[in-house]
């Protein structure tokens, strides 16, 4: 079987010559725009939205006219929006709304920002795009020095349930889900957990029988949330009374991780194994396969520009969002050749399942923009500023990986919130830890390093933030929580900030757990 190890291996770096590293990205772009638009532009939203007047500006030699005509002719949608008036006709089995034809799925994603979830067309289509960009980030392992016996070990996903929901004219379920279930023949040699398990609807049955496989498989690579593959890793051990994962699977070596920061995780992460991972870090969103994470020298991710997905940035600042991180009319949107470095970005797409000029909600910084790097910085109603100190998601999974290291202790979840405190504002922050704590000890530690981070937010702490309370709470609430809510398993991650319902069912579950 090694003779398949080596032609797999060849045949990975004959592919890796991708059109995207000889192709600008703005031709990249340009292009797979004007796919969307002639593939839509019979729609009934192609035609309301002048779709065949807007292609011929890409006729035009001037380069920017197609998307002066794309944006004067679409608006910027919100899910609410483009909900109410598109897709809410396509979920009554009309076909030909956004995308040509019936959607058969619908991803269920709340997006950690709103309490009620949302039903995210994903067309066949978009699976073919997700598909094609996950062979891409496998075939881009084969740059690193690994033996061709390798490439035959299984590849462990742990994601939503295979068993979707149908209501008599379409299925819903987690993204994971829905793509798994169409995990191509060619594949199911590799893929654990398998059919079986993978239909399981309830996570605590799904994680017993995977760990009851657990021994008889020879896995080399783990994809999933980093929360959840922890707790199947602590389990396995737990479960065959071994050191660590590699006493049990002794060729693991790739983590594909994506969901949240990793950084939070790492260091508990890593008392579970026998020998370093290589990790590589996937953006893969309920609205399509965005980036992913190539080269293991740089913590950024890849956008991928040649394969569904039309890109827009609109820089996230005042001027486009209000304090709630909704975007104000009129905001300043970009292409892909007008970004810069080191900005943060709110993103719109448009995609080959029927989502045209859509904010997604997530925030993201180009670190490389010749190689179109990017990382997440975090999510437009994810970002703190009770009072100008801007805190956002990479501010505080930093900030919460370097307090793990200064206090050696185990975070396993955290999350903030903001609330008035004489007159004025404080932040509370809930800390998951089952390790031993001084809170004090923990708040000093945690704000320190805020402060190092942000320097708004270390001129607000002598100003109107004038209080951080903090929390230490055990690892199982967030998860009790989380079960109380179906979001549990899966896709599924705790959210970084809490507002509104949300932040009321997490105080009574706090109240309810710790007094």
């Amino acid at each position: 079987m090694a003779f398949l190890g080596k032609l797999l291996k060849r045949g990975m770096k004959l592919r890796e010559t991708l059109e995207q590293d000889y192709t600008s990205p703005l031709d990249l772009q340009k292009n797979e725009l004007r796919k969307l638009l002639i593939a839509a532009k019979d729609t009934y939203f192609g035609r309301f939205h002048y779709f065949k007047a807007i292609l011929n500006g890409f006729k035009n030699q001037d380069d920017h006219l197609f998307y002066q005509y794309y944006k004067s002719n679409v608006p910027i949608y919100s899910y609410e929006h483009i909900n109410e008036e598109w897709w809410a006709k396509s979920r009554e089995g009309i076909k030909d709304i956004t995308w040509p034809g019936k959607v058969k799925y619908y991803a269920l994603s709340s997006g950690t920002s709103s309490a009620s979830s949302k039903y995210i067309p994903v067309t066949d289509d978009m699976i073919k795009s997700i598909r094609k960009t996950s062979v891409r980030q496998l075939l881009s392992i084969s740059k690193y020095d690994l033996e061709p016996e390798f490439f035959e070990k299984g590849i462990l996903m742990v994601g939503g349930s295979t068993d979707l929901k149908f209501n008599g004219r379409y299925f819903e379920g987690d993204l994971s889900g829905i793509t798994t279930s169409q995990v191509p023949f060619w594949f199911q040699h590799f893929y654990k957990p398998g059919k079986k398990i993978s239909a399981a609807p309830d996570w605590d049955h799904k994680l017993s029988e995977m760990v009851e496989k657990a021994e008889s498989w020879d896995i080399g690579v783990v994809v999933g949330v980093p929360a959840w593959i922890q707790i199947l890793i602590e389990r396995i051990i737990a479960r065959y009374k071994v050191n660590n994962i590699h006493d049990i699977w002794p060729n693991l070596k790739i983590f594909v991780h994506g969901g949240v920061s990793f950084k939070p995780y790492k260091k508990g992460f890593e008392k579970l194994l026998g020998k370093p991972l290589m990790y590589l870090e996937t953006y893969l969103a309920s609205e399509g396969f965005i980036a992913f994470q190539d080269n293991l020298d740089s913590e950024s991710m890849k956008l991928v520009l040649n394969n569904g997905i039309f890109y827009e940035f609109v820089p996230f600042n005042s001027e486009n969002f209000d304090q709630d991180g909704q975007i104000i009319e009129g905001a300043t949107t970009l292409k892909i050749d007008q970004v810069e470095k080191g900005r943060d970005y709110a993103l719109l797409l448009s995609t080959n399942a029927g989502t045209w000029r859509y904010l997604i909600g997530d925030v993201i910084q180009f670190t490389d923009v010749d190689e179109v790097e990017i990382i997440i910085t975090g999510r437009t109603k994810h970002f703190l500023s009770l009072c100008g100190e801007h805190l956002s998601m990479d501010n505080m999974n930093r900030a919460m990986e370097m307090t793990a290291q200064a206090l050696n202790i185990d975070i396993k979840e955290f999350t903030v919130t903001g609330e008035p405190y004489e007159g004025l504002f404080a932040h509370r922050w809930y800390v998951g830890t089952d390790s031993s704590i001084d809170e004090q000890q923990l708040k000093t530690v945690l704000d320190g390093y805020l402060k190092e981070l942000n320097d708004d937010y270390k001129v607000e702490r002598s100003a109107a933030l004038k209080e951080v309370f903090v929390n230490a709470v055990p690892t199982a609430v967030f998860y009790q929580w989380m079960r109380m809510h179906g979001k549990e398993g899966g896709q599924s991650k705790f959210p970084r900030v809490l507002k509104a319902e949300r932040l009321d069912s997490w105080r009574a579950l706090i109240e309810k757990s710790l007094f």
